[in-house]
C-alpha cells in the first residue's frame, strides 16, 4: 500500500498540521516507509504464539486495600472561605 500526495494533505489537514507541497512530498516518503514496515510485519508467521502484554513474565505488585488515613474532613476544608457540613461552598456559575 502506498500513499499519494492528496492523501498526505488530507491526513495533515485532519491532524491540523500545516504542510506545504515540499513538506507533503517528504511526508509521503516517510509514510510509505512506515506502511512498508507494517506490511513486512504481516509476513511474520505467528501461528501458535500466545498473545502477551509484556516480553517479561511478571506478576503485578499489589498492596492491601485498607483505610490507613481518615477522619480528616475538618483538616481538608480548614482553609476554605465557605463550607457547609464538610463541603466546599462555591458560587453558582450557571443561571
Amino acid at each position: 500500500m502506498s500513499v499519494d500526495i492528496d492523501t498526505v494533505k488530507r491526513v495533515a489537514n485532519l491532524a491540523r498540521i500545516k504542510v506545504g507541497d515540499a513538506g507533503a512530498t517528504e511526508m509521503q516518503g516517510k509514510l510509505n516507509g512506515i506502511l512498508g514496515f507494517v506490511e513486512q510485519l504481516n509476513e511474520v508467521d505467528i501461528e501458535g504464539v500466545e498473545p502477551m502484554t509484556s516480553v517479561v513474565d511478571f506478576a503485578m505488585k499489589k498492596r492491601v486495600d485498607e483505610i490507613t488515613d481518615g477522619d480528616k474532613a475538618e483538616d481538608i476544608v480548614a482553609n476554605a472561605p465557605v463550607t457547609d457540613d464538610h463541603f466546599f461552598m462555591v458560587p453558582k456559575v450557571i443561571e
